[in-house]
């Protein structure tokens, strides 16, 4: 079984002589515990991975931090240290037929040498509660050491069962402060760093930390951008770099509201065509597919409406669909839901009526229910008239009863009018019919 996944040096053999290859984050990724910048907390002695640091236990945990906080790194250096096979998946990219296959190696391991495998899923998240179930037989037989990483936090997207066999390590974002440290590292680093001497400017350096945001990937990815050309790095390289990298999808910035803005609108525009290219961008460039499903439920609502009633619903069994089945699988049934989404009648009929309803209860208070409609369970409020003359609708010409239901203060107010779309031009018509009914029972 193999102990190397991502690219770069292995750590166990100390690094391969000459010149490393590959992007610069991958390079500059630390080969020992030495290196790391930002854990001292979580590596003193005493502290959740000091043990295994040492060497002296292996157990299973879940790393939580954002993304670059070092939670592949890590990993790495604890099979490297504890001298484990190593395997990593993404569950971005892995399906569980890959997971079983190397679980079922990981216990053939561990019969021929006694040694259990390290199994790194990056982005655990993604994989659904099911999927997770698969992990535990394996983490409770002692084949596998389970190290998850997550950008989520784990009491709401990780299986409670896995949970409790794995102990949860919160890592955080780096300061500007230990961002120079890795950037000026990569600067000085003639074999893994930048492949010629580059100066930087003090003030291009004092941006690049503080745009990092707290991710040492970003900010070396950064640095190599700016750095391609120049004899030395500007405040203006920077800028440019950072410009260039925000062209890039980005989960917590610009670029997320931007495409799910357009999702939206080009399902309210009825375009289906761009709805799956602008889902298929989202979906491609890592975001998380229950976020997409969980917007679809909401278009279902606000743009489509009781036009056509099976919206909600289909959008509601995509949501479910994806949760169960996962990635790949479960992402046709978000995109059958979008192209429904697209082509469907389009109503906010429901979105403004309740927005009415909503702001005339800022503005009156808690107006009383007309008494004809309130229960009288106790003979007392039945004194006082509660539910006095009460008609019941079944019993009623058209099943409608003509009496009071807003408050005496709202009488004849008006919140939700149907559109003539789809099946709300059928609830349009059924409420015209109604109010006739009404009006000529008054004229009796």
């Amino acid at each position: 079984m193999s102990g190397e996944l991502f690219g770069g040096p292995d750590p166990r053999r100390g690094g391969r002589p000459g010149r490393s290859v590959g992007p610069l984050a991958d390079r500059m990724r630390p080969r020992t515990f030495e290196e790391l910048v930002g854990m001292e907390e979580l590596l003193k002695p005493g502290a959740p991975l000091a043990a295994m640091r040492d060497g002296q236990h292996l157990s299973s945990v879940i790393l939580w931090g954002p993304p670059g906080s070092g939670k592949t790194t890590l990993a790495r250096l604890i099979a490297s240290r504890a001298g484990v096979p190593f395997v990593g998946f993404s569950a971005v990219l892995s399906g569980v037929k890959e997971v079983r296959e190397t679980l079922s190696r990981a216990a053939a391991e561990r019969r021929a040498s006694g040694r259990p495998t390290l199994l790194f899923v990056d982005e655990i998240h993604r994989f659904n509660k099911a999927q997770q179930d698969a992990f535990l037989s394996h983490v409770e037989s002692g084949d596998i050491v389970l190290i998850g990483a997550t950008t989520e936090n784990p009491s709401f997207e990780v299986n409670s069962a896995l949970l409790s066999r794995a102990r949860v390590v919160v890592l955080r974002a780096l300061e500007p402060a230990e961002i120079r440290v890795v950037v000026e590292r990569a600067l000085a680093d003639r074999e893994r760093g930048l492949p010629r001497a580059t100066g930087i400017d003090a003030d291009a350096l004092d941006l690049l930390c503080a745009a990092a945001d707290g991710d040492a990937r970003r900010a070396l990815n950064t640095l190599e951008l700016a750095a391609a050309g120049a004899a030395r790095i500007t405040r203006s390289g920077v800028e440019r770099a950072l410009a260039r990298r925000h062209l890039r999808y980005d989960r917590a910035g610009e670029e997320h509201y931007n495409l799910i803005s357009a999702l939206h609108k080009s399902l309210r525009d009825s375009d289906p065509h761009a709805s799956l290219y602008w889902l298929a961008r989202m979906l491609a460039a890592g975001e998380d597919p229950l976020y997409v499903a969980r917007r679809l439920v909401r278009f279902a609502s606000e743009d489509v409406g009781n036009a056509d009633p099976h919206a909600l619903p289909l959008a509601v069994a995509a949501f479910q669909a994806y949760h169960q089945l996962g990635t790949p699988e479960g992402e046709l049934s978000i995109a059958q839901c979008c192209a429904y989404l697209a082509t469907a009648p389009k109503s906010n009929a429901v979105y403004e009526g309740f927005g009415k309803a909503m702001e005339e209860v800022e503005q009156s208070g808690s107006l009383p229910p007309p008494l004809v409609i309130r229960n009288a369970p106790t003979p007392l409020m039945k004194e006082l008239g509660y539910g006095s003359g009460y008609r019941y609708a079944h019993r009623e010409p058209g099943r409608i009863a003509d009496q009071a239901h807003l408050p005496d203060e709202l009488a004849g107010r008006r919140f939700y009018e149907p559109t003539e779309e789809g099946f709300e031009a059928t609830i349009a018509a059924r409420m015209r019919a109604w109010e006739k009914l009404i009006a000529e029972k008054r004229k009796e």
